[in-house]
This record gives structure tokens, C-alpha cells and sequence, in this order.
């Protein structure tokens, strides 16, 4: 079974049996959006805080 499948089936597992539809899809999306940022993390793909402050106090 592939990887996705069964953390989404774990996720399941962990949400309340009251949760609505729209509490599914946020808990989904929050996971996805880690994993991406730690792959990103992994590969190097990351700007310090004092690189980000840079970019921004210029514009």
C-alpha cells in the first residue's frame, strides 16, 4: 500500500468522530504542506530568518 495511504489512514484515525468535512480537508492540507516543507528543509531549499527580513525590508 502506498506511503500517502496509509498516513491519511492514520490521520483518520486521530480526528474526531465529529469532525466535519471542511476539518478533514484542513488537517489533509496542514500535513501535506509539513512534508513539502520538510523535503524542502531536507534539500537545502530553505532562507534564514535574517535572509527573509533582507528581502523584505528592500521592497
Amino acid at each position: 500500500m502506498p506511503v500517502a495511504k496509509e498516513e491519511a489512514k492514520k490521520l483518520i484515525e486521530k480526528i474526531p468522530d465529529n469532525a466535519t468535512w471542511d476539518d478533514i480537508m484542513y488537517e489533509f492540507y496542514v500535513q501535506m504542506k509539513i512534508e513539502a516543507s520538510l523535503e524542502a528543509a531536507e534539500a537545502g531549499k530553505v532562507a534564514t530568518h535574517e535572509e527573509v527580513r533582507k528581502r523584505f525590508s528592500s521592497q
